[in-house]
Order: C-alpha cells, then structure tokens, then sequence
C-alpha cells in the first residue's frame, strides 16, 4: 500500500518531472490582467445528465456548472470554509441557532442586474426542495427571512454543526441563481459565476462563455475560494465516455485538460514530456457500493450484511486499480491523522468469506433472486472493480447480474427502486463527514432510513466541538457498517493530464478552470 498522505490537503500533484508544481490553491503565480483570449478543450467523462446544479451529486454536474453558479460560501487550499457570495463568515448566535449572513454588495447575475436577499432565499428554498444535502439541511430548518436587501437569517430547531459545510459543496449545490429563473426543470442558467451559459448540444459538448460583468473577491485566489478570474473566452467541456480515448486524445494534443484516466496510463503520459503533464490526485477519495434498502432482495438488512461478508475489498480495490500507488484497503471511512478517524466496524471489512456469506443469506431467507449490479464503463474502475465483486458474490452461492450503461444512464435509473440492487460509485475525500456520502443525508439513491440512523447522526450533528465530534462519528460509522446501506470500499489516487499550453491551472478535486490561461 501508498505511504500516508496528510489528511485532505495534499489532494493532487504533477508528476512528469515539474519541480515547484503548485497544490490546490497556495501561493499561485499572478495572473496577467486583460481581455479573455482563447478557448479551452476539456474532456470528461460523460455526458452529464442535467446541468442543473442541485438535481444531482455526480462530480461531473457540479465539475461544470460551478463555472456558472456560486454558493454563500466555498473551500479554500486547506478545505477551510470561507466566504463566496457572503461577505464573511455568518454570525452565530450564542445558542447556534441562527446564522446571520450578510451578502456582498454588487454582486452581477448574468442577466445584468445586481444580486439580493429575495434570489438567496428563493435558492435555498428550491435547494431544500429538491436536492439530497438540502433535504437534509430543511430538516434542521425552523425558518428563514431576508433583514434587508443583502442580508439573511436562517434558524435552526437545534445546533447544526455541518450548515456551512454543506452550503459550500459543489455538488448537489447550494447554487444561487435568479429567483425569476428558477423553475422546475431548470431552463435558464442565470448565476453570479465567472462563466456564463452559452450552449449545450448533447453528446457534443457544453460550452461556457467568460462573463464580463463578472463580481469576484478582493481576496487572492487561494483553492476555490478569493478571487477568481475568466481569463480564458470560452470553455468547452466535452463527453468522451472511452477511457483510452481520453488518453489517446491527451497524447495527440486533442484535449487540454483530461479527466479520470485509467491508472496504466501513467507509463505513457510520462514518456510524452512536452506532449502532456501527467496529474496524480493522492487521497482523492473513495469507491464505494450503494445498495437499495428501499426495493428487492436487498431491502432485507440481513442479506445486506451477508453480501457484505461476501466481499472483498482488497481484491476489488486491486482490480479497480492495479497500481498499488493508487489505492489503499482501509476500514477506516477517514485516515489517520483526520479528527474523524475511527476503527468501529473494522472487522466487517474486506472479509471475503464466501462460506460464511452463503450460511448468512440462507439464514436471511434467500431465495436465488438476482442482484442486479449497476455500473457503467465511464469510469473503467467502476467497471473492473463491478466484475470482481460479481465473482465474489458467485463463490458466496448469490446469483448476479451486471447491468452496464453509460454514466447518465446510471444516473437517471439509480433514482428508480425497481431497476437495481446495487450500484458503484466514488466520492471525494471532505473534511466534513455529512459531505459525503449523499446516503448519509435524505432521499438519495439508496434510501437509507432507519432509527439508528437517526439517533446517531443527530447526535454528530448537533455536537459542535471538533473533538466530541470525533468520537461520535465513529458511532455513525459503526452504524454504516451494521445496517449496509453502502460499503465504502476504501481511498484511492486518480490519474488526468493537461496540456503544456494550459498555464496556471491549479489541480482540484473538481477542476476550475478560472484564473487559468491557454495558449491556442
């Protein structure tokens, strides 16, 4: 296994030889002031399935559209929490009940006029509505009201430790947007960004146009958080679905940027100094298998736990990525060194008991049904960790089958229960636990509700020392690991590439593209 990584800040480096390479954020170059001039290629994984910001948590929705929609507050290098559309960090009252936000004057929305209270409720309202995390904030929620035309009181029924947190994550977004755009669908893209909307063909591209009225911090750029500049004119981000193509097409000088390479690449774009610049993300997150505790034979949290001892984590992590460098088999939901590190559950992991496996789903009153596995070969990992796991599932006398589609696809079916059992996918690695996974809040893909859950998050939430929060989550861990409604697979490194002709790009969990210039 990899060396250990410190905790969360160490997050992606530049392999191929770049000595004083920056991290995400730090001490970033200066940046040349003017007109925007070019335009840059950005390969993807897939086609997103909506470029509505809180209709999903798929990295790659929130990858683009933070280019277009900001939150009250965001991550900067060290995933400190810091101000965004927000003028500073809210008031909390003595009791921590309610969080006063001031908003910061002159902010643009890109349909020409300025920013105010009325659009920010109007937002969180449709966050709370719709999106996993703001469920699970609305329940928390007593109420909220503008105190004037750049200011906002949200109230909380009890203390609410993660509330900044989760209003700062790109994925399924706290996004602001104009109140008069909102809409369900989402059909006009009217943000505060540095890019706006421009054009969307599916299965071609999404293109992204440099907003010149575009409000940004005095701060210094520093992660995702001070200032941020449009210094490119147009960003086109691109669905190439075929790993190898991504690869091939970094090689050719195809793409400017590429996302989530397969790992046996590394060899190839190391050789091809000059051509590419390989990018390796240490502790970039974690795998992790989804299953529906709403439908089917999974619904049962016996037969859960018996294909939890079925599998083995190891070996899936092993197919998954090959490269020792590139993962570790750790029961641990954090690693050590993070104040949420905890041991509960470890013996449930990476158990790879097929015999013991068997006797528990007779036990649970398995019948033969099939496990339907939903994944997608977008994320050729997902896919080779999918086949291992169905074979492990056969030596445990459970009968499988995979179901294959693209990425969108198994996006739009993991939100129906009668189309799966279980489903793969992978999170970032967050400082704050309520971050990620989505199951942890309410209504995601999965379904996952029950008593113990409950108490145990209540209890973590309402707690608002760093240290007592500690030793709570290990409960909600232990928790996790009794009832299965996912198995966290364990922490792995990621592998992209940009092109010489990208300059100043800062590697990030979800790449930016602001403050970044491009020679064409």
């Amino acid at each position: 296994m990899r060396a250990a990584i410190p905790f969360l800040f160490a997050r992606r480096r530049v392999l191929a030889g770049l000595a004083g390479a920056v991290l995400l954020g730090g001490l970033q170059p200066a940046l040349a002031q003017g007109a925007a001039t070019g335009h840059a290629t950005l390969a993807m994984v897939a086609e997103p399935q909506t470029l509505d910001p809180m209709a999903s948590t798929a990295d790659l929705v929130g990858t683009i559209m933070q280019h277009v929609f900001e939150p009250l507050y965001t991550f900067d290098a060290k995933w400190q929490l810091v101000p965004m559309l927000a003028e500073a960090m809210p008031k909390v009252s003595a009791d921590g009940k309610t969080y006063r936000i001031a908003l910061r004057k002159g902010v643009k929305l890109h349909s020409g006029r300025d920013l105010n209270a009325e659009d920010v409720l109007a937002s969180l309202q449709r966050w709370m509505d719709n999106a996993p995390r703001g469920k699970a904030v609305a329940r928390e929620l007593a109420g909220m009201k503008a105190l004037g035309p750049l200011e906002i009181e949200l109230t909380l029924k009890n203390p609410y430790a993660p509330l900044v947190a989760q209003l700062a994550l790109p994925t399924g977004m706290a996004a602001i947007m104009a109140k008069e755009a909102i809409a369900l669908p989402l059909k006009e893209f009217v943000g505060t960004g540095p890019y706006r909307f421009k054009e969307r063909r599916p299965d071609q591209y999404v293109l992204l146009s440099r907003f010149d009225q575009y409000s940004a911090r005095k701060e210094p750029a520093n992660g995702y958080g001070g200032k941020r500049e449009a210094l490119i004119a147009e960003l086109r981000f691109v669905p190439v679905p075929n790993a190898n193509t991504r690869v091939e097409g970094a090689l050719a000088g195809q793409y400017h940027y590429a996302d989530l390479l397969p790992v046996e690449a590394m060899a190839r774009l190391d050789k091809a100094q000059g051509k590419t610049v390989a990018l390796m993300t240490p502790s970039f997150g974690f795998p992790y298998i989804v299953f529906n505790t709403k439908e089917g034979p999974l619904a049962s949290q016996a037969l859960r736990q018996a294909v939890q001892t079925a599998m083995g984590s190891g070996e899936m992590l092993a197919a998954g990525f090959g490269d020792t460098r590139f993962f570790s088999a750790e029961a641990n939901h954090f690693p050590k060194g993070s104040p949420f590190y905890s041991s509960a559950g470890a013996e449930q992991y990476n158990q790879r008991n097929a015999a013991k496996a068997k006797a528990m789903a007779e036990k649970a009153g398995y019948k033969g049904e099939t496990l339907r596995v939903l994944t997608s070969r977008q994320y050729d990992f997902h896919y080779n960790m999918a086949l291992l796991m169905a074979e492990q599932f056969k030596r445990a006398g459970l009968k499988v089958e995979l179901n294959v589609v693209d990425w969108a696809t198994l996006v739009q079916r993991r939100g129906e229960a009668k189309l799966w059992d279980l489903y793969i996918t992978h999170s970032g690695q967050f400082p704050e636990p309520m971050l990620s996974p989505p199951q942890l809040g309410e209504g995601a893909p999965g379904w996952w509700s029950s008593p113990a859950k409950t108490a145990a998050l209540e209890a973590f939430n309402r707690e608002a020392d760093p240290a007592k929060r500690g030793a709570l989550w290990g409960k909600v861990q232990q928790v996790v690991y009794d009832e299965v409604p996912y198995v966290n697979v364990g922490k792995f490194a990621s592998l992209s590439a940009r092109s010489p002709l990208l300059s100043n790009y800062q590697p990030a969990a979800w790449p930016f593209f602001w403050n970044v210039t491009v020679k064409n």
